[in-house]
């Protein structure tokens, strides 16, 4: 048995929960709102900001209307869409090399952390991030470019989990120099 197993096969009293299943892991449900909101928020703000070059530059128009209404719903329907996809494509892995993060479709990016580039670990919550029940990792490694990978979205057990199993690898790490 390791030292995430207890026999009932829930998490031991008093410890992190237990390991998700090995392989590339989903974000959880709930994750999607978070997306959906930030989407729409973002892309809602742009549509509003479009409105006056629509209005200055189409104002004698008939077509000032229809595209002002077009853009207000059209863009923030296109980040309920990207957030369903964003969601959809984005996985986390751990597994005894370090830390993977997969996201992306058309464009897929892959990262990975060696366990042993890892400095140190920050969880973020959001007050959006706290009504959902989410929390996001950012692990910060050695280097300077791309010097941290962040994963927002993760439940916030999953997340506290992974935090504390890569603080026990860079104690472990810190033990043996």
């Amino acid at each position: 048995m390791s030292d995430t197993d207890s026999p009932s096969g829930l998490p031991p009293q008093g410890d992190a929960p237990a390991a998700p299943p090995e392989g590339w892991q989903p974000l959880p449900p709930r994750a999607r709102r978070l997306f959906v909101l930030g989407n729409v928020f973002g892309l809602g703000l742009l549509a509003l900001g479009l409105l006056v070059p629509i209005g200055l530059l189409l104002r004698d128009t008939p077509l000032a209307l229809p595209l002002a209404l077009a853009v207000l719903v059209l863009l923030p329907g296109w980040g309920v869409w990207l957030a369903y996809r964003q969601y959809a494509c984005t996985r986390w892995r751990l597994d005894g090399d370090g830390y993977a993060l997969r996201r992306g479709r058309l464009w897929q990016q892959e990262t990975f952390v060696p366990k042993s580039r890892v400095q140190h670990l920050d969880l973020q919550r959001g007050p959006i991030e706290r009504r959902f029940g989410l929390a996001t990792l950012v692990i910060h490694t050695a280097g300077t470019r791309h010097n941290a990978v962040s994963t927002a979205g993760l439940g916030a057990e999953d997340a506290e989990w992974l935090r504390d199993r890569l603080a026990r690898w860079i104690e472990t790490d810190d033990d043996d120099a």
